[in-house]
């Protein structure tokens, strides 16, 4: 009788607002500005619905950043457990009009061809004048003609991140704008010409990471960026594409998600001396050059150009490697081969003179890329006598061909510590782990010291790659 007492007080506590100690609601005892703070974090529904809580939360939305997504269609003509944090177009008019505080993100996702007329005048509301984060989200993609408004980046001084995907890039749209503070960018599946693109870059003061992931440019995306750490690239039209990375001074990772091998793209590596992480591309299917920029440049400053073909062909037409012309920045490198490509992979690290961890993906659709494999010379690349510690290869299966691959590397790595083999799920089980030890062990291989690991991992995608183009938190993103 006590405790039902005791319950019925504390709910009619709730109730009122007079919440305390007893009651068992220390989160309501927050400051509103820190109870904002979790507001805004909340879907945008959730968000409105912490008004029922009590009435020391009733006036807690109204006044806290606003998180409002948006999604655009006929109601009922889209699965709603897919965006189940989304409001409907119709009802954002009413939000803005009742919510007095500022806006911290805002997200369209739009499922429907044509423009949205309301958008403009959203943006130009004084609710999302001073926005943090933009995601605009066209699924019917760029082809349908779907134009950002002139008012989408009205909040550019004030935006950290910004996401535009299936969309069109106006030429004027870019014009006086200053991103003082914008950290993070990606363009994913948009049109935008080589100008729009360069004055926009141009107007971006503290960019530490962008994504470019299907961008259809009319001409060369030229980079030029003081801040710039982490570039992701992925090209998606079948027309040729050429980026080229003119002056990334900090740039640190240069990363090619899903790229497309019948597709080809040329990359451009003018100045970037700081870059450490590259990849993944396919060994089967690229081409590097190295010159020089400048005798007066220091040796590492090189200048490094490399086409990817998409089309089943080979490393072709390679300058002779020096010590005046390798990368000697990049420690880690991550690339797709078949089994039967050794060559190839030991004549892309002829240019990478100071590896220190290499990742080889096998790829059972690369076996048409086989190659005649003779004689391989153990002193070169140099990174094997003098650099390379780490070495993880994934999708292994444990094949005849793997094996002879995996062997070169313990016969020849000198300063090898680790293996790491990760291995898909059909394959892997006690019986596969030690039978592959056993034929990987051998006495004369060159690190005494090496370790084997085996991992069970259920395939192999880069979704992660992907993720890890804004994440610099991680210090390797393969």
């Amino acid at each position: 009788r006590k405790e039902r007492k005791s319950h019925g007080a504390a709910r009619k506590r709730a109730r009122s607002g007079d919440c305390d100690v007893n009651a068992g609601d220390f989160i309501s005892r927050l400051p509103d500005a820190v109870l904002g703070t979790i507001i805004s974090l909340l879907p945008t529904k959730d968000g409105g619905r912490t008004q029922i809580l009590s009435r020391r939360w009733r006036h807690l939305w109204r006044s806290a950043p606003l998180n409002l997504e948006v999604i655009t269609g006929p109601p009922g003509s889209y699965p709603r457990h897919h965006h189940p944090s989304a409001v409907h177009h119709s009802a954002v008019s009413k939000i803005i009009s009742q919510h007095l505080g500022p806006a911290r993100r805002f997200c369209l996702k739009h499922l429907i061809d044509g423009d949205l007329p309301e958008m403009e005048s959203w943006l130009d509301s004084r609710a999302l004048i001073s926005l943090q984060e933009l995601d605009i989200i066209n699924y019917t993609g760029y082809k349908t003609g779907y134009t950002l408004p002139q008012s989408v980046f009205r909040s550019a001084s004030t935006l950290l991140v910004a996401k535009i995907m299936g969309c069109n890039f106006p030429d004027a749209i870019t014009r006086s704008m200053n991103f003082y503070l914008l950290n993070q960018l990606s363009m994913d599946c948009v049109s935008i010409s080589g100008d729009v693109f360069h004055g926009l870059l141009s107007g971006c003061h503290a960019l530490e990471s962008l994504a470019m992931l299907e961008v259809h440019a009319a001409g060369c995306l030229r980079v030029s960026s003081p801040t710039l750490r982490s570039i992701g690239f992925r090209k998606g039209s079948r027309k040729r594409a050429e980026l080229v990375l003119e002056d990334t001074p900090r740039l640190e990772r240069l990363l090619l998600p899903y790229c497309d091998r019948n597709n080809s793209a040329t990359i451009r590596v003018i100045w970037a001396p700081k870059l450490q992480i590259f990849g993944p591309f396919s060994t089967g299917a690229c081409e590097l050059r190295v010159f020089q920029v400048a005798a007066t440049d220091i040796i590492q400053h090189s200048y490094m150009e490399m086409v990817i073909f998409y089309v089943g062909c080979f490393l072709q037409g390679m300058s002779p490697v020096s010590s005046t012309n390798s990368i000697h920045t990049v420690k880690v490198l991550a690339l797709g081969c078949s089994e039967h490509q050794l060559g190839a992979v030991l004549d892309v690290l002829m240019w990478f003179p100071c590896l220190e961890k290499l990742y080889v993906t096998f790829h059972a659709h690369y076996r048409t890329f086989k190659q005649n494999e003779h004689h391989y010379d153990p002193l070169h690349p140099a990174c094997l006598q003098t650099h390379l510690k780490r070495v993880v290869f994934k999708l292994f299966k444990g094949s005849k061909q793997q094996i002879e691959f995996v062997m070169f590397f313990i016969l020849y790595v000198k300063l090898l510590k680790k293996i790491e083999f990760q291995v898909c799920g059909d394959y892997y089980n006690t019986e596969f782990v030690a039978r592959q030890r056993a034929l990987l062990k051998v006495g004369n291989r060159a690190s005494r010291y090496a370790q084997f690991t085996f991992r069970n991992t259920s395939g192999c995608t880069d979704d992660h790659v992907t993720k890890h183009i804004h994440d610099l938190s991680l210090a390797d993103p393969f």
